[in-house]
């Protein structure tokens, strides 16, 4: 059984068919490839990729290992350098800005969920999804942490650090983190990927609920067909090109 309440159903295609918001696109990918240097000379990773997510829209990137879906999300999120083309997040192209510019973009506009959770060992649930808030100047940094943390069901464990959390918990714990924010954007790779399936499925409908609920965008990264299929739409990656 998942740990944690159960979670209402929740379907990430009732965001995309919101219809598109006023304003420039949420994601437009223009000819992003990635190269790197190998032994043999130079290995394509991602070949000339294009693509527009609409605001509120939820999409997944799915593919097999290895086939370049989880670098072209790095490349979405500024994590990395393209060796060509451009990547546009709400109308600001990412790769005219210097790296500390993309930070503070990334601290503005997006969320992320990792496969591992990235939670901070050293702080506690609370203090983890208090940690973007703070960053940001938040007054209420508190009070918003403890309010999103009861919203997936940790009231109890806001004092707990993170290697007495389930695997479920810190997921949960991530969820808000990336949440506590408003951001319009949440990027995730592989969300339930660390998970059993009775915890991934609870993960999986409170990250659709919590998504529907902030009316952002949702790209996520997964080679699970069935969390692809609660998408408003789905992109394939192969041998890193587009299918």
């Amino acid at each position: 059984m998942p740990d944690g309440p159960g979670f209402p159903a929740a379907d990430g295609r009732a965001s995309a068919a919101a219809g598109q918001l006023p304003g420039p696109a949420a994601i437009v990918v223009s000819g992003l490839a990635k190269r790197v240097a190998d032994a043999s000379g130079e290995l394509t990773i991602l070949h000339e990729v294009d693509f527009t997510v609409q605001r509120a829209e939820t999409l997944a990137i799915v593919g097999a290992s290895g086939s370049g879906k989880s670098t072209l999300l790095g490349l979405l999120a500024g994590l990395d350098a393209p060796s060509a083309g451009k990547v546009l997040l709400d109308g600001v192209d990412i790769y005219a800005l210097d790296e500390d510019g993309r930070a503070a973009l990334r601290k503005e506009k997006l969320g992320f969920v990792f496969q591992s959770f990235q939670l901070l060992a050293h702080l506690t649930a609370l203090e983890n999804v208090m940690l973007p808030l703070e960053l940001a100047g938040a007054a209420d940094a508190r009070a918003r942490a403890e309010a999103m943390l009861a919203r997936v069901g940790l009231s109890s464990r806001l004092r707990h650090y993170p290697k007495y959390l389930s695997g479920g918990e810190q997921q949960r714990v991530a969820l808000a983190r990336a949440f506590v924010g408003a951001p319009p954007l949440l990027f995730a790779d592989e969300p339930t990927g660390s998970l059993d399936a009775a915890t991934g499925n609870a993960v999986i409908e409170l990250m659709f609920e919590l998504n529907r609920q902030h009316g952002s965008t949702l790209v996520l990264v997964t080679h699970d067909q069935s969390m692809a299929a609660r998408c408003g739409r789905t992109i394939t990656i192969a041998a890193g090109r587009l299918v």
